[in-house]
């Protein structure tokens, strides 16, 4: 059995396309099989884009890095609202990248740079001031815990690594994590079940 977490040329492709809204602000994108939350963005990765967005309005350049990119909402979006910024995205599903890339162009974006990587290994030279992530829970906690840890060896000083992670699905260990590493993992939001956590490289 496959999953969006696998890298698996071999699932039947069908593709969908949907429009996704931050405010007023329209995303056009393609899913497909074998990638997560196909025909409609998840409601983790909407909380996440809202949450951020609000408390990050557009302003001076960022750097931000979308770790576990899948087709690209999160990232993508961050990229359209936020025109002087550079958003990068990484995933390592090649179908979710190669969707990521189609609707980076549909959309007509121009500072969003999409690459394949595994959790950070590819972009691990590179800082960022901000690590954005609705980590893949089902790859398992050793997963999750990587991705916050390679966020501390990529985030500037001041730079906050946001998860967006289910109370149900390891919210607790994952906080907890994030506290230890950082010395700080604050609640942003909770909607649902799901929980915004923040921590702020010091």
């Amino acid at each position: 059995m496959s999953h969006y977490f696998d890298n698996d040329p071999n699932v039947k492709s069908e593709r969908e396309n949907f429009d996704y809204f931050y405010r007023d602000i329209k995303l056009s994108l393609q899913t497909d099989h074998g990638v997560f939350s196909k025909g409609k963005i998840d409601f983790g990765s909407d909380l996440l884009v809202s949450t951020f967005l609000n408390a990050n309005p557009p302003g001076p350049k960022k750097k931000i890095l979308d770790v576990g990119c899948g087709y690209g909402p999160i990232g993508l979006m961050c990229a359209k609202v936020l025109p002087h910024s550079e958003i990068t995205l990484v995933d390592v599903n090649e179908r979710a990248l190669d969707l990521a890339k189609e609707n980076k162009k549909i959309n007509q974006i121009s500072n969003a740079d999409i690459k394949t990587s595994n959790c950070l290994d590819a972009v691990l030279d590179l800082k960022f001031d901000y690590v954005l992530t609705n980590p893949p829970i089902r790859a398992g906690k050793e997963v999750v815990h990587r991705i916050i840890e390679q966020s501390d060896d990529v985030l500037t000083s001041g730079g906050e690594l946001w998860v967006v992670i289910q109370k149900k699905q390891g919210m607790p260990s994952a906080k907890k994590k994030m506290q230890a590493l950082y010395g700080n993992a604050e609640t942003i939001e909770k909607s649902k079940g799901y929980y915004i956590l923040k921590s702020v490289k010091t």
